[in-house]
């Protein structure tokens, strides 16, 4: 761990004005480090999930600034925020969000059709991603005919597809029972051990943010603890 990938200074994010002002982060300092594994918790309203928004570019600070790789990303145009997401970072979500009627392979493919790679390259590289997840068996497989914990493998599989510098992971085990979760968090801590990938997680469960090496508690907009 050299440097901040990610850097926090004073960063507000407010919502209406004058007395019905809400601030759902009231300026945090934050820094993670290339190579981290890091957990982010809080109750509901905590501000995490803006902390997150924030972070994959998917929301702007009101106040303070948000620097990836030392650059200030409130100075980026909305084309440049998304090349942004689209080159270093990479999503896992909750809910999965694959497409239902399409292949685990082509679902793969999906954010290299985006970088306009050539259609033997895409397929190459997500055979590859598939198989890094234990899945190359059910590449042709639609997600209907896949349980909850491949769904999510093949989510994990389309997040890592372009080699990001940054995984941004939300509570990427709250669909999965016990087994099947330790297994998602087995595979991300993987790709952040072997692959170097940063990983910032989202999660409410104490057993899963056990994985990370340092884990960051939200509270009223601010960071209450963070432990190592």
């Amino acid at each position: 761990m050299s440097r901040a990938v990610i850097a926090f200074e004073q960063v507000s994010k407010s919502y209406g004005s004058g007395e019905a002002t809400s601030y759902a982060l009231r300026g945090v300092d934050l820094e993670i480090f290339k190579g981290e594994f890091v957990a982010i918790m809080g109750p509901s309203g905590s501000g995490k999930s803006t902390a997150m928004n924030i972070i994959g570019c998917l929301d702007t600070p009101s106040g303070g600034r948000y620097l990836f790789e030392g650059v200030d990303v409130g100075t980026l145009e909305r084309d440049q925020r998304s090349l942004l997401r689209r080159n270093y970072l990479g999503f896992v979500f909750q809910g999965f969000n694959l497409l239902g009627k399409t292949s685990a392979v082509e679902n793969v493919e999906l954010p290299l059709l985006y970088r306009g790679l050539d259609a033997k390259t895409r397929r190459a590289k997500a055979l590859e991603a598939l198989e890094s997840v234990g899945l190359l068996h059910v590449a042709h497989h639609t997600p209907g005919e896949l349980s909850g914990g491949q769904q999510q493998r093949v989510a994990i599989a389309r997040a890592i597809v372009t080699d990001p510098l940054v995984l941004l992971a939300d509570e990427p085990t709250g669909n999965l029972d016990t087994a099947k979760s330790h297994e998602v968090m087995a595979l991300l801590q993987s790709f952040n051990r072997d692959k170097g990938i940063t990983v910032i997680m989202v999660t409410h469960e104490e057993e899963m943010a056990a994985y990370a090496v340092r884990t960051i508690r939200f509270r009223d907009g601010l960071i209450e603890e963070v432990r190592v």
